[in-house]
This record gives C-alpha cells, structure tokens and sequence, in this order.
C-alpha cells in the first residue's frame, strides 16, 4: 500500500469514526433531549401539580368554614361563588392529571378523584342553602359529618396520586440516568477505538513518511555540505516518497552534468579573457575592478597592476576627459552598483563611450569603451561590465574613409558639370573671392555697405554653384552668407580674422575642385577671360560652315561677305546659349522653396554677345531669377487662390541701342 493510500484510509478512517461516533452521540443526545423533555415537561410538573391539589383542598376546607362562619348572606354568597370558582379549577387540575396520568393506577385515583369531588362540593352547597336558611346548627353538622368526610376522602386520594407521581417521576429520572450512563460509556468505548485505529494507521505513515524523509534530509545535507554529486539516494519503495528520491537522484545526475558543463565553460571563458584581443573588465562597488579580467587588458595598458584599482586610475587618469567629465563617470558607477538597473539607464549617457589618451609609445591613442549592467535575479545592478577596445587604427582607417567619401563626392559633382561650364564657375569664382577679399581689406568695422557687398558675392557664388550642382561649394559658401546675415542683424559680432578664414576655405575648396578635375580626371580647357588674346574658342559645326563659305568663294566672290560676316561671329555666344545655366538650375530651385517650376520665356531680339561678357551676365541674371522665383512668384496656393496658375513665368526680353545691351526681367507674382 503507497503513501497516497494510506493517507487516504486515514482520513476515511478518521471520517467514519468521526462520523460513526457522532451519529451515535447525536442519536443518543435525541433520545435523552425526548426523555428529558419528557421527565421536564410531563412527569415534574405532572407531579408539582398534584402537590398543589392538597393546597387548593385546603383552600376549599378554608372558604367552607369561613362561610359557616359568616355573619350576612351577603358575604355567605360572595363565599359560595367563590367556592363554585375553586370547584372548577380542582376539575381542572384533575383534568389534567388524569392526561398526564402514566399508568392505571393514577388513572383511577384520579377517576375516583374526579366522582369524589362531586359529593364534596355538593355536600359544601348543602352547607351553603343551610347558611342562607339561617339554619347554622344545620350548616355546622353538615360540615362536621359530610363535608369533612369527603375531604379525608379527597385527601388521601390525593396524598395517594402524589405518592404515584413521585414514583413515576424517580423512576424517570433513574431511567434517564441510566440511559445517559449507557451513552457515555459507549461513546467513550467509541473513541477510544477509534484513536488506536488512526494511531496504528498514523504509526505506519509516520514508519512510511518520516524516517525516509529524515534520511533524505541527511543524504540531502550531506550532498550539499560535499558538493559530491556522485552520491545518491537508496530507494527502498517505489512509493511517493521512493519515486521522489528517485526523481532527487535524477536531478542530482543533472547537477552534476551541468556542474561538468559549468566547469568546461568557466574554462572556456577563461580561455577566452586570456585569448580575446579586447579588454574586459568588471566593476565592483566603488568602481574598483574585479581581479577576474581579460589579459588582453594588461596589452592595452601596458602594465598588470589592474585588480583592486578604481577605472579612474587605469583608463581616465591623463585622458582627454575633463575633471567634472571623470567625476560624473565616478558618481554614476556608485549610483548604479547596488542599486536597481533602471539607475544605470537613466546615468549611463554619464559614461564615455570613447576618450584619446597617451599610449605606450607615447602617440594618442583611442579607446572604444562599452559599458553594461550585470544583474541578479532581482534587477539589482551587482556589477558593471566594461569591454575596452583600441580603435586608434579604426578611426584613422575611417577618417581616411571620410576623405576619400568627399573626395568622390566632390568628384561626382565636377563630372555632373560640363567642362567648359565648370571651368567657367571657378574662374568666376575666384574673381568674385577676389572681389571679397579686396572689399573686406578695405573695411576697418562691419558698415552695412561692406557686408552688403559681401553678401551679395558670396550669393552670387553660392547660386552658382548650387545651379551647377557643386553642392559642397553652395555648403561652404552658405555658411559665409549666414555669417554676414549674422552681423548685419546683430547677432553676431564684426572679425575680420574670422570672416578671412571663411574665404580661405571657399577658396582651397574651390582649388581643391579645381585640382580634383585636372589631376585625376585630367580635364583642363583653356580659359576664356583675359586670354582671348591667345584663344577663341569656336563651335565646330560654326568652323564647318566657315570653311564651306571660303571653298564656295573661289566661283562666287560674294560668299566672301556671307564669310565676313561669319568670322565677326566667331568668339560670340547667342544670348540665350548665358541662359542655358540657368534655365537648368531651375528645377532645383523651385523644389528647394517648395513651389513649382516657372515658365522662363525669352525674347532675344537675335542679340550675340562676346564670351568676355557671358560670364558677369550669366551671373546677375540668375542672381535676379533666383529672387524672382524666391521673392516675387507666391507658392502654388496662393497663386490657385488668387487664380493665377499654379506655377509662375518669367519674362525676359533683350534689346540694343548704340550704346549698351538692355535685359528687362519680369514676374507675374506679387
């Protein structure tokens, strides 16, 4: 029989004892509550009542005798009413001994009782007409002679019934005695067999249960005080208790796989720390360093004194840190050891992630620090793991990246733009740095003339550039127009130093572009201003209608005009060919301001225009479309909502005199 079992007969076994012995005693506690009620409620009172009879037979004898006594009639009948009044409770009581009469011979003492009452109060009636007669002699005797007779009768009837109801009611009450001494023997009886039956069935679950469980407790004990996990368990049932030990030894076995696992894999971690190329080190509180650490570690430091030392002393002592900086790192170590981990989210923006110091030889160098939380089973911050990598030879790798990145960016923007054009740009660029450099040499303080004029060549650079796409040179050029923004409004205050660092960079960026294009893309075209002397350069499809007019002369001395005329053309450009820039650089302006691209009409007039004057046209006129598009055309909207169309035009009409070229420029917004 298995535990489960035996625990289950006791507790069935102490159910039916409970059970059997409180059925009993509530069976026996009914019958003896009914004897008891009956002995309380029948034959007690059934006996005090038939004391009480002799009491109201007296009661009567008195009121007879007082009526005989009597004085008037008056009161002769006051006594007679009153004795018809006892003569009904007496009939009454006997009533009511006779219903709770428990044998015959109560039963004909009250019977006898009852018909003997009859004579008796009308033997005292006799004695009350003899009164009311005026016969007292005759009322005297009859009382004397009958009425008294049939009291001693009435009497010892009731003297007999007393001793009949007091027999009755001790032998109820020995009865009940009797049955109450019965009931508690039994239930004794009762309980005691029922508590050798749980002991015998609790003495075999205590020889079952506890001596294996002790003996558990002790191999257990002594398992845990050894770490021998060889050890096990003898089973000696396949009971609860055997298959537990069973299911211990089982979980023994895997302790012990596991503790030859943790024991490889503490090995190979420490295989690790000693092999990995990077510094590991954990934090103690404090901020002191736990003496399990990497040995690349001592690599990096150069040096093996580390255990028990503060990371200020090893990384941040001589670094690039402030003071405060090493401070902060110090008092958010100690805020978050010992503390819960979201302490360490909330001040781990505190610790470093990257600082330059001095290395071994003496040359900078740049470590990568990674800092996480090591936690308990509770969330609270034990220890602070810290991985230190040298990246000195990383963020050398990545700057040279970074360079080369913006090199073929840079690189990218120059074969986005035609030759000739971007030869074009950084002539013109440089003449108007020149233009600035020349301004900002002539000007002592910030007067709104001189940044004026700087502003507007810096613009001009800037819009030619960004048309051109070389934004890096619309980047730098920005920055130096925001600057003169800044002092003209105040914002900023008047260095000349300053404002001449900014046109050194735009300038080695622009030579930088230049360099860039004829080194490693080898393109280089001949300029154009102040060397027209030495070049001109000339369309080929123009040059192949040159030498078709000079061949077709030699039979028609005529083409020799149509040939003049060609060759005054040469180093001359149709207007509409200095529009061609700008006209192109459009789109890109209308998306940068959010709004769609402008119509651009022209009407040239035929006018051709020297090279010499291209360049400064070119510039001004996308000076005056870029304020068109940004100032004077309102966005989509606006122009819907006044019911213009939703992208502008811009007009522009060309025409000669004998002095000077005129370009009228017109929008159709504000």
């Amino acid at each position: 029989m298995n535990i489960r079992q035996r625990i289950l007969l006791l507790v069935v076994t102490a159910f039916a004892a409970l059970a059997g012995v409180g059925g009993f005693a509530v069976l026996q506690a009914t019958s003896s509550a009914n004897e008891v009620r009956t002995v309380t409620d029948g034959v007690v009172p059934s006996a005090q009542k038939a004391t009480a009879l002799m009491g109201q037979l007296k009661d009567v004898q008195i009121s007879a005798l007082a009526m005989v006594a009597a004085t008037d009639d008056n009161t002769v009948q006051q006594l007679r009413d009153q004795l018809k009044r006892s003569q009904e409770s007496l009939q009454a009581s006997l009533a009511e001994q006779l219903r709770l009469a428990d044998s015959q011979a109560q039963q004909g003492l009250v019977t006898i009782a009852q018909e003997g009452l009859v004579n008796y109060f009308s033997s005292i009636d006799e004695v009350a007409k003899y009164k009311l007669a005026g016969q007292k002699e005759l009322a005297e005797a009859t009382l004397a002679a009958t009425v008294d007779q049939y009291l001693r009768e009435q009497g010892e009837l009731t003297a007999t019934l007393q001793v009949e109801k007091t027999r009755s009611k001790d032998a109820a009450v020995s009865a009940l005695n009797a049955k109450l001494n019965d009931t508690r023997v039994t239930l004794s009886g009762a309980s005691v067999i029922a508590v050798l039956g749980l002991a015998v069935i609790g003495w075999l679950l205590y020889r079952q249960i506890v001596r294996p469980i002790g003996a558990m407790e002790q191999r257990m004990t002594a398992i845990a005080a050894s770490q021998d996990y060889s050890q096990r368990m003898d089973v000696k049932r396949q009971d609860e208790i055997g298959r537990s030990m069973l299911a211990f030894n089982a979980m023994i076995e895997r302790i012990e796989e596991s503790s030859a696992l943790v024991r490889q894999k503490t090995a190979d971690i420490h295989a690790m720390l000693h092999g990995i190329p990077q510094g590991i080190m954990t934090l103690q509180a404090g901020g002191l360093v736990h003496p399990e650490f990497s040995s690349h570690l001592q690599v990096l430091l150069g040096h093996d004194r580390i255990a028990g030392r503060t990371v200020d002393e090893l990384l941040l002592e001589g670094s690039s840190l402030s003071a405060d900086a090493r401070s902060q790192v110090a008092a958010t170590i100690d805020a978050s050891i010992g503390e819960d981990e979201m302490n360490f989210g909330f001040n781990s923006h505190l610790l470093p992630l990257e600082i330059e110091r001095s290395g071994l030889d003496g040359k900078p160098q740049i470590l990568d620090l990674n800092w996480a939380p090591m936690t308990d089973a509770a969330g609270v911050t034990t220890r602070l793991l810290l991985c230190v990598r040298d990246v000195t030879e990383l963020r050398a790798l990545a700057r040279a990246a970074a360079s080369q990145a913006r090199e073929l960016a840079l690189i990218g923007e120059i074969l986005s733009v035609p030759q000739e054009k971007f030869e074009s740009f950084c002539e013109d660029a440089t003449e108007l740095l020149a233009q600035c450099t020349n301004t900002l040499q002539g000007a002592d303080a910030a007067e709104n003339e001189t940044i004026g004029s700087l502003f507007r060549l810096m613009h001009t650079i800037k819009g030619n550039a960004r048309t051109r796409g070389l934004l890096q040179v619309a980047d730098v050029a920005h920055r130096a127009e925001d600057r003169y923004v800044a002092i003209r409004e105040g914002r900023a205050a008047w260095d000349a130093e300053t404002l001449r660092q900014d046109l050194d960079e735009l300038r080695a960026l622009i030579h930088e572009v230049q360099n860039l294009s004829e080194t490693k893309l080898g393109r280089r075209v001949p300029g154009r201003r102040g060397r027209v002397e030495r070049y001109t350069m000339v369309p080929h499809e123009q040059v192949q209608r040159l030498m078709a007019m000079l061949s077709r002369a030699r039979q028609e001395p005529a083409a020799l005009d149509d040939a003049a005329r060609e060759v005054s053309l040469l180093g001359t450009e149709h207007i509409e060919a200095v529009l061609g820039p700008v006209h192109e650089g459009l789109a890109g302006l209308a998306a940068e301001l959010g709004k769609p691209t402008p119509v651009l009409v022209l009407d040239d007039a035929g006018v051709m225009l020297r090279s010499q004057v291209v360049a400064p046209l070119r510039n001004a006129l996308t000076h005056v479309v870029r304020n068109a598009l940004d100032h004077g055309i309102e966005s989509a909207e606006e122009r819907q909502a006044a019911g213009k169309p939703a992208a502008g035009q811009i007009s522009m009409a060309a025409s000669l005199d004998s002095h000077s070229l005129r370009i009228t420029v017109a929008d159709d917004g504000r």
